[in-house]
């Protein structure tokens, strides 16, 4: 028996409900069908990610990452609300949510803690519990796998890193040089042709070796289960 009854993947998925799908969907919940303003909107979809990061430093004694991130994004976003008038500076003023994004991803990778394991992660691990056990030991230093995968894990978050900091140097540069009218829609393109290349880097240079890493701890794992029962028998 592999599988949990449901629950890991539910858990596995929460930090990514929570922190992440919580905040940005309230917020165009209170902007868009209840017609709220910009900064009542971004007000408002912060409080969950306010909640858990205290509830993170009082409770824990840790910061948490996905939900700190969010946070200082949508402080951000409230700045900047007030900025107003010219055009080009209202388009550009968008990549600083790409950059603050960026630059947080790359400080947890500095740190050793990179922040996009946890939406990766539920994807490899797919709520198995051999594969979340080989996972553990892998990210904890007790496999002889641990020091590649670790490093492939923090490039997976360095790949998001860098590709939304470039993708805010691209916003900045078009809001300056490319027609209003043009960049209104081309911000979006920027976005997604971004994301795009993300997915595709990230998954060729960490994603698909580590699910290689992950497949060959779980065999090894599956493997040292089998021969305990033989050397007991031989004891």
């Amino acid at each position: 028996m592999t599988k949990n009854t449901g629950n890991t993947a539910i858990d596995n998925f929460r930090p990514l409900l929570l922190d992440v799908a919580m905040p940005l969907g309230s917020y165009y919940l209170f902007k868009d069908a209840f017609g709220m303003s910009t900064f009542a909107a971004l007000a408002w979809s912060s409080v969950v990610p306010a909640v858990r990061t205290v509830w993170g430093l009082v409770k824990e004694r840790a910061a948490n990452g996905l939900a700190l991130l969010i946070l200082v994004v949508n402080v951000v976003g409230l700045v900047l609300s007030f900025v107003s008038g010219d055009p080009r500076l209202m388009l550009a003023k968008d990549s600083a949510v790409s950059s603050t994004v960026g630059i947080g991803i790359l400080v947890s990778v500095w740190l050793g803690k990179p922040m996009m394991t946890a939406g990766m992660k539920p994807f490899l691990v797919k709520g198995e519990m051999a594969k979340e056990a080989a996972w553990q030991r892998l990210v904890s230093g007790a496999s002889a796998r641990s020091v590649d995968f670790r490093r492939k894990e923090k490039a997976f978050s360095a790949v998001w890193g860098l590709t939304l900091l470039a993708e805010c140097i691209a916003r900045i540069v078009g809001a300056y040089t490319i027609p209003v009218d043009t960049m209104v829609w081309l911000g979006t393109v920027f976005l997604i042709v971004a994301m795009a290349i993300a997915f595709v880097v990230s998954g060729g240079l960490a994603v698909s070796p580590m699910e290689k890493m992950l497949a060959a701890e779980v065999e090894a794992g599956q493997a040292g289960q089998a021969v305990r029962p033989e050397v007991a028998v031989a004891a």
